[in-house]
């Protein structure tokens, strides 16, 4: 959407106010029973400004101001996928957050429903601009299944590269235990920093080299099958002396908090922020057909998973997204397994996007992104904190180009807490009790290798974006929108917490959404039937076979999926992934718009 300027753009002298919502005036009414998400969604809607006014036909309902009525429906995808724990089981999330302990887990938290509740509201802010627009929009439909396969997307595209995975799948990996009983996370990008923080430690030289290569592997496999003596040598050593080595290397540890601690300090802020700055602009609008957001640019200098998986979503919404890459080319689009010579995990958050390359440390590519801006809806980035002002290309110097452009940033901490570490999936889980939250009670807290964090934080960048455009075309100002892992963490912890703030266990019993075994595989039986299903014995008995019996005595369960490349053959989810021009897995769009 371009923007017409009604005078000139000032943006030194534009400063930052606390304006109405993008919501504000509309209305929100409420059925039961409720979906698989329609708690967090109404939170999330009301939080953008909605007002509760009770009960509706079906679904949750948007009404009121300038908009018909908009309602969106959750669902879980089957008979036999009939909730969290089924849905983890069915669609790879088990197998994935399994494989540092070598079996499937399921995670105590419900990601899946959080996943689906954030692509829920997505689909809602998105169908209010389309109507903005001239479009004919009144209802969203999210599946929970379709939400579960993209968290898990870029395994899935991994597994089912031509050359199959590059990186061992083997159990290990961190969280690390000190000699004192320090349980704690160790990051660092750098491999003289790794080799470094280890020879401090006196680790043996060996498994300093073999160590490298699957930790720095763990983001894109969900495991780190690190030599057990890296493990030894940390427990010789006490929680001090591990500390001092990380400080002298430049590596970052990071004991594992409790949700306890989290609820200490937990200041109760919104996931987001949104600032409208006054600007002496007009949009203009247009009617609008096929998706969304078609006819909107999206100028996005992303890296690893956060900001381009942002992106990616605004992509199937319908906007042209331009990818910033450095010169040459991204680096990551060669990063093994491939597909048609391109990598499969990069195509899964980056596939469709126009790439321009650009050296931004230059006064010329500088300038060329600041003309890019100049004809975009929104910038998008998630580099580190202080380089977006380091380069002059923070929100000032992007409004001067475009007052009527959504800034967006995505961010690990969003500088909420001082003194934080790396601001990476596993620190940000490790800081704020995540590791708590996904295991059961009797299992010793963990932080999952699957990179929930990233993923959680990829959606919730994608709702502040287009939360910050419908406030843009209703007030005609530029917005600036913040985003980070830490909102993605404590959203999905919120449960947890509540809990201990009612006085009770955040912990779920042992043995939550632990899926049984089978001759052949495993079964999840869905959490109202887990306990009277582990009186069976279904060790001798087939996968079919268990879930035979115990469908038979009305019992739900799913069979675990723990080879990510059957997923695109699985009856459960025909229509639901596809191959992309590569040949590469791609899932599809996670909205029906109606």
């Amino acid at each position: 959407m371009a923007a017409t300027t009604a005078g000139p753009a000032d943006a030194a002298r534009s400063a930052a106010r606390r304006t109405a919502g993008p919501l504000d005036g509309l209305r929100l009414s409420t059925s039961g029973p409720d979906g698989p998400a329609d708690a967090l969604v109404a939170e999330h809607l009301r939080l953008l400004g909605a007002e509760t006014i009770g009960p509706s036909d079906g679904g949750l309902t948007l009404s009121g101001a300038e908009f018909t009525d908009l309602t969106a429906h959750t669902a879980w995808g089957s008979d036999t996928l009939v909730d969290e724990v089924t849905v983890q089981a069915a669609t790879g999330v088990m197998a994935v957050h399994g494989r540092r302990d070598g079996v499937p887990r399921g995670l105590a938290a419900d990601y899946v429903t959080t996943a689906t509740g954030l692509l829920t509201v997505q689909g809602l802010l998105a169908g209010l601009l389309a109507q903005a627009r001239g479009a004919a929009v009144s209802r969203v439909e999210v599946g929970a299944e379709r939400a579960a396969l993209l968290t898990v997307s870029q395994y899935l595209a991994a597994a089912g590269a031509e050359e199959g995975e590059a990186a061992e799948l083997a159990p290990g990996g961190p969280p690390f235990t000190s000699r004192d009983g320090v349980v704690f996370e160790l990051e660092t990008l750098d491999p003289g920093a790794w080799a470094a923080f280890w020879r401090a430690l006196e680790a043996p030289e060996e498994a300093i080299r073999r160590g490298w290569r699957p930790f720095q592997f763990r983001y894109a496999t969900a495991c780190a099958p690190f030599p057990q003596a890296l493990h030894d040598t940390v427990r010789a050593n006490g929680w001090e002396h591990v500390r001092q080595a990380a400080s002298a290397s430049g590596a970052e540890v990071c004991r594992l908090h409790s949700l306890a601690e989290r609820v200490a300090e937990q200041n109760g802020a919104a996931p987001w922020t949104l600032a409208s700055y006054e600007a002496a602009y007009r949009t203009t609008t247009a009617a609008t057909t096929g998706r969304p957001l078609a006819g909107f640019t999206v100028l996005e200098a992303g890296r690893r998973v956060q900001a381009p998986l942002a992106a990616h979503l605004l992509g199937l919404l319908g906007a042209d997204v331009v990818r910033i890459e450095p010169p040459g080319g991204d680096p990551l689009r060669g990063m093994p397994p491939t597909c048609d010579g391109v990598s499969a995990r990069w195509l899964a958050l980056n596939r469709g996007k126009r790439a321009v390359e650009l050296d931004i440390k230059s006064t010329a590519g500088r300038r060329d992104l600041l003309d890019l801006a100049a004809g975009s809806d929104v910038f998008l980035h998630n580099w580190a904190p202080g380089k977006a002002a380091q380069l002059g290309l923070d929100r000032p110097q992007l409004a001067a180009a475009n007052p009527a452009l959504v800034y967006a940033y995505t961010s690990g901490w969003v500088d909420r807490l001082p003194g934080a570490p790396m601001g990476t999936d596993f620190m940000v889980q490790a800081r704020t009790g995540v590791g708590e939250a996904v295991r059961p009670a009797d299992e010793p807290p963990a932080p999952s290798l699957m990179t929930l964090l990233d993923v959680l934080g990829g959606l919730l960048g994608t709702e502040a974006i287009l939360a910050g455009l419908l406030l843009r075309e209703r007030s005609g100002n530029g917005v600036r929108v913040d985003s980070s892992l830490l909102g993605a963490a404590d959203i999905l912890t919120a449960p947890a917490r509540e809990r201990i703030g009612c006085g009770q266990e955040p912990r779920r019993p042992a043995g939550f959404r632990r899926p049984l075994p089978t001759a052949d595989g495993w079964v999840a039986p869905s959490d109202v039937c887990a306990a009277a299903a582990s009186a069976y014995d279904l060790c001798e008995l087939s996968t079919p076979d268990a879930l035979e019996l115990l469908h038979g005595h009305g019992l739900s369960a799913a069979a675990v999926t723990t080879d990510l490349a059957a997923l695109p053959r699985d009856p459960r989810f025909t229509g639901s992934i596809s191959r992309d021009p590569h040949g590469a897995p791609a899932v599809r769009d996670p909205w029906s718009f109606l």
